[in-house]
């Protein structure tokens, strides 16, 4: 299993896949606002994803788990 975290704090603006999905290596999966800017949350490899742990308008903190992969 691995964790694609957080890169900073801020509020979940999207998440583009659910449980299920296979993805690519660099593909967006979530999409974060920090001080009005958007910041794409990419998936370092290759995978499913497992579980998604936000929600849209949810904050979260830097390091803290967004989606859970296979």
């Amino acid at each position: 299993m691995k964790e694609i975290t957080a890169t900073m704090a801020g509020t979940v603006l999207n998440v583009m896949v659910t449980a299920g999905d296979s993805v690519a290596e660099g593909q967006e999966v979530l999409m974060l606002e920090s001080m009005k800017m958007e910041i794409p949350v990419e998936s370092q490899a290759a995978g499913t994803v497992a579980e998604v742990k936000v929600n849209i308008g949810d904050f979260v903190n830097e390091g803290d788990v967004l989606l859970v992969m296979e």
